[in-house]
């Protein structure tokens, strides 16, 4: 009889001592569960992320603008002005009338109109003051050869090329810096500032 009492006992401690450890190992695995999500936490969704906005891409204006050359082109006993229409990549006056001057002075590139101005004239300095006068200093070279009418014809195009911003701009015309008086051994008289409306009234071809 005790020792069946004792097997009693033993069994029961058996059983005390497994639940023990199926408790214990229940709780590790529970707090190793846990820890585990807590370390590694779900990523969110990408598409809920705010993205950040790049740098919007600034275009550039528009800095190209279009004056006019002048020549000369003969109509019957006469002469015209006729423009050309030059592409520069310039928005300040003065950097816009001084490529149209380089092209002035380099020459026709079509092949009915001419040029009275001398070969070899150079564009000394060039200045816009008040948007509605103009500057122009060139090289001795512009007051040589050529009769009356080619004297004409050549102040025309300096006064219609300088003016192509502004067709009421007043336009002083200089040789080595100081103002052109009279041009030509003819001694074309220049009243300046000169305008489109004075040389047609004075200066007519």
């Amino acid at each position: 009889m005790n020792n069946q009492q004792g097997s009693n006992r033993i069994s029961s401690g058996v059983i005390a001592a497994v639940s023990a450890a199926v408790v214990t190992v229940a709780g590790g695995v529970a707090w190793i569960t846990a820890n585990s999500h807590n370390n590694n936490p779900t990523p969110s969704n990408p598409s809920q992320r705010v993205q950040e906005p790049g740098q919007p891409t600034t275009k550039q204006p528009g800095n190209e603008q279009t004056p006019s050359v002048y020549w000369l082109k003969p109509k019957g006993d006469s002469v015209d002005l006729v423009p050309q229409r030059v592409r520069v990549a310039a928005v300040q006056p003065n950097q816009v009338l001084e490529k149209a001057f380089q092209n002035l002075l380099a020459g026709p590139t079509e092949g009915t109109d001419s040029t009275t101005i001398p070969k070899g004239t150079k564009l000394l300095g060039l200045k816009v003051e008040n948007n509605d006068e103009v500057h122009v200093n060139l090289s001795e070279d512009f007051t040589s050869g050529g009769g009356s009418t080619s004297m004409m014809g050549r102040v025309g195009q300096v006064v219609y090329t300088a003016t192509s911003l502004n067709p009421n701009a007043k336009v002083y015309i200089e040789v080595n810096g100081k103002p052109l008086e009279v041009l030509g051994g003819e001694g074309v008289v220049l009243d300046q500032p000169l305008t489109r409306d004075s040389f047609k009234k004075d200066y007519p071809l």
